[in-house]
């Protein structure tokens, strides 16, 4: 998507930190952190949020968990705990129409969330 920010950072045309890529996402730093470790996790493939994911993205979704729990363990934040959120549509907080989730750690968090 030409007027996408998370595929102007993909494509290298806007900078990011960037903490982790592959072939399939790249996590970056928030730039608005509401954690001590504040992460989002892209997958590459533009998709607008998961009501638009078809099954064949199902194995990027399953991989965007499996490096949060990685970088979770790697930032020494797995057993204080951490949380993993995705938001569907400006209803619910998404800002940033290309799907993406937000891996945060190293402060409580309450239930439920707002």
């Amino acid at each position: 998507m030409e007027n996408c920010l998370f595929c102007k950072i993909i494509a290298g045309e806007i900078p990011a930190k960037k903490v982790y890529e592959d072939d399939m996402i790249v996590v970056i730093e928030d730039i608005a952190p509401v954690a001590p470790l504040h992460f989002l996790l892209i997958p590459k493939k533009h998709t607008v949020n998961s009501l638009d994911l078809s099954p064949e993205e199902s194995p990027v979704v399953g991989h965007v968990f499996q490096v949060a729990a990685r970088l979770a363990v790697e930032n020494g934040m797995a057993e204080s705990g951490f949380r993993i959120v995705n938001n569907n549509n400006a209803g619910a907080g998404q800002s940033v129409f290309h799907l993406h989730f937000h891996l945060m750690a190293g402060r409580r968090f309450a239930w439920p969330p707002g």
